[in-house]
């Protein structure tokens, strides 16, 4: 086998090589700081997209819980308190969002070498418990108002305090769930859905207080049971999804997609292994293909800069991959 056939590791995305040695060796030594400046520009695009996302989302949140907070000293609602102090909690689940979006922008260092994208997965799990707390809470007060159902009064305002909140948590929804699956934001989209869900609770407000103007004083509380019911559907739902992130689960159509795309380079002989692993709302792989045994090792190396150049036009989110890249010595056996 040829000594210059070596192993070859990308590091850049393999733009444009020039021809002769002297231009191979320089490319060698000179790492692409413009690729990197253009992954970095991305991470921070995606970041200023998260926080705009939760800044209207949390404006839009607060006005509705402050709303609704009137209407409840009015009232006396049970069902309205809850929603209302469910959607302040999710108003303040933007907080630890935001901070990991701030922690995202952060350069890689000698102790975190992958940089803080991790944060996000952090801000989601933060996010769940939020989730969780709220619907412990309405679950308990409205148990307690059960035992102790009380008259609820300013029923008109109740009914548009709830068509507010239902109306307030979807806009919410709908700009955290879009912003957050364009960046890969799994914590904006569990913020989202948690969003969602408030949606759908303000409507079993509304259910309260049709009961409540036909005389049953059961049908406050009762309508808080069947909000913590539905936040316990979505703690589940957010809460599969965020820990599924911390385990490094990605859509296997990504793996596949990656592995046809790099089993198609003309060089390449096989695709050995293809890992993605998402670090913040960004993918990064790491890979290994076969090569022919005598190929120079030059070649090689450039194969491999072609090969994470490929993916980042290919694969969505994708940053940046570590590519290994070996002979093929099945074939040079054969």
């Amino acid at each position: 086998m040829n000594a210059a056939s070596g192993h070859g590791h990308g590091h850049g995305h393999g733009h444009g090589h020039g021809s002769g040695g002297l231009s191979r060796l320089r490319h060698l030594g000179k790492p692409h700081s413009h690729d990197a400046a253009d992954r970095v520009d991305a991470a921070l695009e995606a970041s200023s997209a998260g926080l705009r996302a939760l800044w209207i989302s949390l404006g839009v949140l607060a006005v509705t819980a402050l709303s609704q907070g009137v209407v409840v000293a009015l009232s006396g609602s049970v069902a309205l308190l809850s929603d209302t102090l469910h959607n302040l909690a999710d108003a303040l689940t933007a907080v630890p969002v935001g901070i990991a979006f701030l922690l995202g922008r952060r350069p890689a260092t000698r102790r975190f070498t992958y940089g803080f994208g991790r944060a996000e997965d952090i801000a989601g799990v933060v996010v769940v418990l939020v989730i969780a707390g709220s619907a412990v809470a309405a679950l308990v007060e409205s148990l307690r108002r059960l035992a102790d159902p009380a008259p609820m009064s300013h029923l008109p305002a109740v009914a548009v305090a709830a068509l507010a909140g239902c109306a307030g948590n979807e806009i919410a929804a709908q700009v955290r769930i879009r912003t957050g699956r364009r960046i890969g934001s799994a914590a904006l989209v569990a913020d989202g859905l948690h969003a969602r869900t408030d949606a759908v609770t303000s409507l079993a407000v509304l259910l309260s207080a049709g009961g409540a103007a036909l005389g049953w004083r059961w049908a406050d509380p009762v309508a808080g049971l069947l909000i913590a019911a539905a936040i316990a559907v979505v703690t589940w739902s957010a809460a599969k999804q965020v820990f599924a992130r911390l385990m490094d689960a990605v859509d296997p159509e990504l793996i596949e997609l990656a592995h046809g795309e790099l089993a198609g380079m003309a060089q390449v002989r096989r695709v050995d292994r293809v890992r993605l692993r998402w670090i913040g709302h960004t993918l990064h792989a790491e890979v290994e293909i076969a090569v022919r045994p005598t190929l120079p090792f030059a070649a090689a190396h450039r194969i491999a800069h072609e090969a994470e150049h490929l993916l980042c036009e290919r694969v969505p989110r994708f940053s940046g991959a570590t590519v290994h890249v070996h002979p093929d010595n099945a074939h040079a056996a054969a």
